[in-house]
């Protein structure tokens, strides 16, 4: 996973970032956007194969959009903040949809959906709209155990996959995805306060790679 992690990046660092909105990785990011809805059609109909079928697809852009970026070179201005949101965006309402349909328990959509408004929060108070804080590998780690054990759990609805084990696989990838967002959230937080005392003491906005948003591949 850890070598999965950043694939596609060339040698010698990163380039430079696109002012156009017109990339590859943005439209494969934009198919993301198109998918969630698909996918909660899907569940409200009890289309659940079809359902899985997506959140894959939809899971697996999160990986590829990054790849493509550091790979040929294409991240954007617009893709720096677009990434993240889609990811945000695609497991609050995966989480809601699991939850309304009693595929999860309550405590997925609350321990995504608190912190995330708490980070939110904090940095709209501290900085604004400017605070991009660069994904974690904790960060990384977390969506990729969300991803798996979402649709692994979703799995157990298909007919002829309702096998205890696997309901458990799930249940222990969605755990341990929680407790590192949990974990992810803490590094947030700490480091938008770390960020904000140096910018007092410094008496200006700081710009540091620190500070910036990575795609999560």
């Amino acid at each position: 996973m850890i070598r999965l992690i950043g694939a596609g990046t060339r040698p010698g660092g990163e380039g430079p970032v696109l002012a156009t909105a017109w990339t590859l990785p943005n439209a494969v990011t934009l198919v993301r956007f198109l998918g969630v809805p698909l996918f909660v059609w899907f569940i409200v109909t009890n289309q659940y194969g079809p359902a899985v079928v997506t959140l894959v697809l939809v899971g697996s852009t999160d990986w590829i959009d990054g790849y493509l970026a550091r790979r040929f070179n294409q991240v954007s201005s617009v893709g720096q903040w677009l990434d993240p949101v889609a990811d945000r965006t695609a497991l609050i309402i995966v989480a809601i949809t699991f939850v309304v349909d009693g595929v999860a328990p309550a405590w997925l959509v609350w321990s995504i959906v608190i912190p995330d408004a708490i980070l939110i929060t904090n940095a709209l108070i501290l900085f604004g709209s400017r605070l991009r804080l660069r994904v974690s590998v904790v960060g990384k780690i977390r969506t990729a155990l969300l991803l798996l054990g979402s649709p692994l759990l979703l799995l157990h609805r298909v007919p002829g996959y309702d096998s205890p084990w696997l309901l458990a696989v799930a249940h222990a990838l969605l755990i341990a995805g929680c407790v590192g967002h949990l974990i992810a959230f803490y590094g947030y937080f700490t480091a938008a306060h770390r960020l904000h005392r140096a910018e007092r003491a410094a008496g200006r906005p700081l710009t540091q790679p620190a500070a910036e948003t990575a795609r999560e591949g």
